[in-house]
């Protein structure tokens, strides 16, 4: 059974287990996609009055779906670093920094690929909050605060993992998703009630 198949309270607990994975990367996974699932519901409902609400829920849902898959794979990837790291007490030192640098900067590229959904849906949320039904511009506010909460976050994790490489092009990335996410949740914060 994966992570997204369990019930809330089964995924929780599998968070608070005594072990590293799934750990940071699944649950900011998780939160964009309760986030973009937020988009959708207020993309849906912004039907009646907005044109384009109906393209918004539907690319909501895709962010949504591309978030869920993310909560396995970060975990997935993540375990997989953790194996890579305990084993290369067996290797020689070249092989050892090899095999570990690899594995880091491969457990680095599902926090990446969140945080290009993460400024995706706080764009989207941001656009949902401008163009919406005034009842749901404060969810979708929200939902661009939890999106660019989870780019930030992603943000540290590209870092740590690739700690190594000063100025890894993957870390600039980041760090401008992270930047992207907040201008939009600012925006979209600032409208509600406008």
């Amino acid at each position: 059974m994966t992570l997204t198949e369990l019930s809330l309270d089964a995924l929780l607990d599998e968070l608070a287990e005594d072990r590293e994975t799934p750990g940071g990367g699944s649950a900011l996974a998780l939160t964009l996609a309760a986030a973009a699932a937020i988009v959708e519901m207020c993309a849906r409902i912004s039907a009646p009055s907005w044109a384009d609400a109906a393209g918004a829920a539907a690319q909501a849902e895709g962010l949504r779906a591309v978030a869920a898959a993310l909560v396995e794979e970060d975990a997935r990837v993540y375990a997989e670093m953790l194996a890579t790291r305990a084993a290369a007490g067996m290797l020689s030192p070249d092989q050892r920094d090899v095999e570990v640098g690899r594995a880091f900067a491969a457990a680095a590229e599902p926090p990446l690929a969140i945080a290009r959904a993460a400024a995706d849906v706080a764009d989207l949320a941001d656009a949902v909050a401008a163009h919406g039904d005034e009842r749901v511009q404060v969810d979708a506010a929200v939902a661009a605060n939890l999106a660019a909460a989870a780019a930030r976050g992603c943000l540290s994790l590209v870092a740590v993992n690739l700690t190594a490489t000063a100025g890894d092009p993957r870390v600039v990335e980041a760090t401008q998703l992270a930047d992207s996410a907040a201008r939009a949740a600012a925006r979209a914060l600032a409208r509600p009630g406008d």
